[in-house]
């Protein structure tokens, strides 16, 4: 950055890390608290699951918009303005009174967060060399994996401890430091400094926000609405599409647009987003599963749930930094390729998986999961981000991280729904193999009718009894078998993506440090 005070490489970085990690975490710290937050302030559940969406929904409106935005004021002043204003809508939310307060500014929180992760993206990748960006990307994913991995611990922690309204408190100092570390620490290179005349881009913005925003309500509700059988699922679906067709065609005639899609010109660019897209897909897609299977078919605690989620986030926490310093001697594909295959082998494994399963059992394949993640965020973050020039850096991280969050909208949305629909199917098979002529049933049927009558229980509420108990445990083995059934597919779906192995270019990481 050739103009800007030399500043040490590690100071930029925890500068930028700083407000990443708190971004991310108040992504999923807020999920845990909600039927506490629905209590305290009196609200519905739908209104309270607004306390999500309204924050994911503006976080993936400014998340493309990032570098129009930092070219259009700086990206220095972006960064610091985002910064208080996080911080200071984290202290709001933390002080609301109501739920419609709350809601407005998760907005405002959102909104000033989607602006953090690109831009701090965007910084390292420009601090360092070409030679090193791998190890940046991996410094970058260790913060990028923080919030799935300690956000809902660290919100249930403190909800049961303090109050919900210290999950957002904690961002205040954190915040105050990002602040004034930035202030002394980051600068803007030379190209930021010099002003384009840039015209402000209203359709683009306009289009962006309906379409971007009214994708993220119908992900976010689509299951709890039966999707296509709700006219509500249907109006935000066609708003979304035409919207963002629409969106296409402005944002490619306009000479200075807010998303910068011609960078999608470039071959692997296209292909890097597109795998980012089935990284989130599959990520955040498990990572709703496999807390949920453990606490409703297993009995386990929030608690000992995480405990099964840890030890893989630690796993991936442990492999990035690895995988980026690998990056400066190996090929960046084949580390995508090995991720890839460690976790479709990991979702295959968890195909197996019964209600007879031990603790050690679920941990093992999550840790293989969590290696196989940490090879393919670096180098797939890194090989699509090194041929984009640094003037065009902060709209590519934008758009780039913009795939994550939307692919892991989709997933979770897709699994969620699949569960359901398998859980139908499944329930409707076995069912029909309980009846009176099939003698293990009807056997089991008069163990659990006399275990009743021998406790005191008359005949016929025995029998009510025995039948309730049946249909449980039939409920309960046909969500084991669509977890099952949904594990399988996302292990196909990771094995889906390698063919694209093949669209990316070789990076050249060592060697001078180009000149964009």
């Amino acid at each position: 950055m050739s103009g800007a005070p030399i500043v040490n490489k590690w100071l930029i970085t925890l500068s930028v890390m700083l407000p990443t990690v708190m971004e991310i975490i108040d992504t999923s710290v807020a999920n845990v608290a909600l039927p506490n937050i629905q209590g305290n302030l009196n609200a519905g559940t739908d209104e309270v699951s607004w306390v999500l969406t309204s924050y994911l929904v503006s976080n993936a409106i400014v998340l493309p918009m990032t570098g129009w935005l930092s070219k259009m004021f700086g990206r220095k002043r972006m960064l610091i303005s985002c910064m208080i204003l996080f911080t200071l809508s984290s202290f709001l939310c933390g002080i609301s009174p109501n739920i419609e307060t709350l809601i407005l500014f998760r907005v405002i929180q959102g909104a000033s967060g989607g602006i953090l992760i690109p831009n701090s993206q965007a910084i390292l990748m420009e601090t360092f060399p070409p030679n090193q960006q791998g190890m940046a990307m991996g410094i970058f994913g260790v913060g990028a994996m923080m919030g799935p991995i300690i956000g809902p611990a660290l919100g249930g922690w403190v909800t049961d401890n303090m109050s919900w309204r210290w999950i957002f408190y904690i961002n205040i100092p954190v915040g105050i430091i990002a602040v004034i570390m930035a202030k002394f620490f980051i600068f803007d290179p030379d190209y930021l400094k010099k002003k384009e005349g840039l015209s402000i881009d209203y359709w683009g913005l306009i289009l962006l926000t309906s379409g971007l925003g009214s994708l993220q309500v119908v992900l976010d509700k689509g299951q709890r609405e039966d999707w296509f059988s709700s006219s509500f699922i249907i109006a935000f679906s066609l708003i979304a599409l035409i919207s963002l067709i629409m969106l296409i065609y402005v944002e490619l005639k306009h000479e200075h647009p807010i998303v910068n899609l011609r960078l999608f010109k470039d071959r692997t660019f296209a292909t890097g987003n597109y795998m980012m897209f089935m990284f989130g897909f599959c990520l955040y897609g498990s990572l709703m599963l496999i807390p949920l299977f453990l606490q409703t078919l297993m009995g386990y605690t929030a608690t000992l749930s995480g405990f099964v989620l840890a030890p893989g986030g630690i796993a991936t926490l442990l492999t990035m930094p690895i995988a980026g310093g690998m990056l400066e001697k190996h090929d960046g594909r084949w580390l995508i390729g090995i991720g890839l295959v460690l976790s479709a082998w990991s979702m295959f494994i968890m195909n197996g998986f019964n209600l007879e399963t031990s603790y050690w059992i679920f941990v093992m394949p999550r840790i293989l999961l969590g290696i196989g993640l940490g090879l393919i965020f670096v180098p797939i973050s890194t090989i699509a981000l090194a041929p984009i020039s640094k003037k065009e850096m902060g709209d590519a991280a934008g758009i780039f991280n913009l795939q994550r969050n939307i692919g892991g909208g989709v997933g979770i949305a897709v699994a969620a729904t699949l569960l359901e629909r398998f859980s139908q199917f499944y329930q409707t098979s076995l069912v029909q193999h309980i009846t009176v002529f099939d003698t293990a049933a009807r056997m089991k049927f008069e163990f659990l009718k006399s275990g009743l009558v021998s406790r005191g229980v008359d005949a016929v509420t025995a029998e009510k009894g025995a039948i309730a108990i049946m249909y449980r445990e039939v409920a309960r083995q046909a969500a084991m078998l669509s977890y099952n059934h949904i594990f399988w597919i996302m292990g196909i779906v990771f094995l889906l993506v390698m063919p694209f192995l093949f669209l990316l270019r070789r990076t050249q990481t060592s060697g001078p440090a180009n000149i964009h």
